[in-house]
């Protein structure tokens, strides 16, 4: 028998990255499939990113993630843009493909298959909070799946303003408000998505500004933020009697197209789950 000891490398690049929960569950699908692969969580500071992805091309890595703040920024150092992420106009996952670098992105997908367990977005209108990677992805992947009208809330308007004008170029009926220091959500509102960073550990008390006391019970309610799965914004939705979406289901999802894309193999989401509710439940 040949004996082999080399593991094929990929990673999540962040800063920062150390409550990046990612790797427990890729590492946990690739033992599950026997496939000799690692999953590194790597702390890359913005001045260093286009040395670090040379270093994963040097090193021939099969791929890595991209998390905040690199998911624009890591653009211009890579060989082609997958048709996804050109609409979206960032990139979560790198692939090694025909000898290049090529720029997915899954996000957005992977928000629409864990919304489409609750609900069909198509012809629903949506206000979500935020404009940046995540906000872009989940944004144009419900626009392509033909959601009603699409509100972008945003505190800086001239990032909210251009998220709406690319929704606008794939045909998305969208709008622009500003971010006001309490967000009233309408009641025509049928998904509210937080697709922002507000929340996210170590911040794990912090929650968008919505007047929670007006939102009308229909609304499905989802969070992008994986850790902690409950935050304070979902909680208080849930009070509401809202039906509400973690953020788990999204990073699980595309977590597994990020797989497909790197080993060919179709991952288990049961096991990737598993793995993820296990160390959350230690922490609890």
């Amino acid at each position: 028998m040949e004996l082999n000891f080399k593991q094929e490398l990929t990673a999540v690049f962040g800063h920062p990255v150390a409550e990046n929960p990612t790797q427990a569950m890729v590492e946990a699908a690739y033992r599950y499939h026997n496939l000799a692969w690692r999953y590194l969580t790597v702390e890359v500071l913005p001045e260093d990113l286009g040395a670090a992805v040379a270093g994963a091309r040097a090193m021939g890595w099969q791929g890595f993630n991209l998390t905040i703040p690199h998911k624009v920024a890591v653009m211009p150092f890579l060989d082609s843009i997958g048709e996804s992420a050109q609409k979206i106009g960032a990139v979560n996952c790198v692939v090694a493909r025909d000898g290049g670098l090529v720029g997915e992105n899954t996000d957005g997908r992977g928000f629409l298959e864990s919304l489409r367990e609750v609900v069909d977005p198509a012809g629903l209108d949506v206000m979500i909070l935020g404009s940046g990677g995540a906000a872009r992805a989940v944004a144009v992947e419900l626009a392509l799946a033909g959601a009603g009208a699409l509100t972008i809330v945003n505190r800086t308007e001239s990032s909210g303003r251009a998220l709406v004008e690319d929704l606008r170029k794939v045909g998305a009926t969208a709008s622009f408000r500003p971010w006001d220091e309490t967000i009233s959500v309408p009641e025509s509102t049928q998904v509210l998505v937080n697709a922002t960073s507000i929340g996210l550990f170590p911040d794990v008390k912090g929650c968008p500004p919505v007047d929670f006391a007006a939102l009308a019970p229909h609304t499905v309610v989802a969070d992008v933020i994986p850790n902690p799965p409950s935050t304070p914004f979902l909680r208080h939705a849930a009070a509401r009697g809202c039906r509400t979406i973690d953020g788990l289901g999204m990073l699980i999802n595309q977590g597994r197209l990020g797989i497909r894309y790197w080993t060919g193999v179709d991952p288990d989401a049961a096991v990737m789950r598993s793995a993820l509710e296990t160390i959350f439940s230690q922490e609890g």
